[in-house]
C-alpha cells in the first residue's frame, strides 16, 4: 500500500524529474525539489521554471522593502500551482533566521519577510532560489504518482537546485540518474 512507507522510503531532500509523459501541464518537464514527504502528505518546489509575471525588484515595491545596491538580481521561480502568491525561498543551510526550516544538513527553506529583507541588503546565503507558490500531494498521492510512472527521483544535487541555467536543468537531472529521455516510452501505466 502506497502509505505504508518506512522512512527511508520517503524523499524529503531529493529531486522529483517528471518522465517525458507528463499528463499535467503545469509540472512537464519539472525538477522538483521536494522539501518535506512524510504521510500527511509531500510539499516541493519546482527547481526549473520562471514565474515571468514579476520580477524581484517588482515584489519587494509590492512589499515596500527598499533595495540595496548589492541585492542580487534572482529570478523568481514558479515554484508550483498552490498558492500561487506565497513565496518560499529554498536556500542552503548555513542561514537560518525567523521561521527557517532545515530540510537537512545541506538545504533549508524560508517563508517570512525577514529573509526577503535581508536578501533586498545584500545579505544572503550561498545559494537562494525565491519561488512563488509550490507543489503539493496530499497521504499517499505521490507514491501513487511514482507507481503510475509519473516521476523518477535522484539525490540532491546543489547545482541543479541553484543554479540559474533552468532550460537545461530537466536534461541535466535526468542525465544524473543516467536516464537517457528519448529511450523511454511515451506511456505511463503498469504492466
Amino acid at each position: 500500500m502506497p502509505n505504508d512507507l518506512s522512512d527511508s522510503a520517503y524523499l524529503e531532500g531529493q529531486l522529483l524529474i517528471a518522465m517525458p509523459a507528463m499528463a499535467d501541464p503545469r509540472f512537464e518537464r519539472s525538477v522538483i525539489y521536494v522539501c518535506a514527504h512524510n504521510r500527511e502528505g509531500a510539499m516541493g518546489l519546482v527547481v526549473n521554471k520562471l514565474f515571468d509575471e514579476i520580477n524581484f525588484e517588482e515584489l519587494l515595491t509590492q512589499l515596500e522593502i527598499t533595495l540595496s545596491d548589492s541585492s542580487p538580481q534572482l529570478s523568481i521561480h514558479f515554484g508550483g500551482p498552490v498558492e500561487a502568491q506565497r513565496g518560499f525561498v529554498l536556500h542552503t543551510a548555513e542561514y537560518t533566521g525567523k521561521g527557517t526550516v532545515a530540510v537537512d544538513e545541506q538545504v533549508a527553506l524560508t517563508a517570512t519577510l525577514d529573509i526577503l529583507k535581508e536578501l533586498a541588503n545584500g545579505s544572503s546565503p550561498k545559494n537562494t532560489m525565491l519561488a512563488l507558490g509550490y507543489a503539493g500531494w496530499g497521504p499517499g498521492q505521490l507514491e501513487e504518482e511514482i507507481s503510475d510512472n509519473a516521476w523518477l527521483h535522484a539525490p540532491f544535487n546543489e547545482d541543479l537546485v541553484f543554479d540559474g541555467d533552468v532550460d537545461t536543468k530537466w536534461q541535466r537531472a535526468m542525465n544524473s540518474i543516467g536516464v537517457d529521455p528519448s529511450s523511454l516510452s511515451g506511456a505511463t501505466g503498469r504492466a
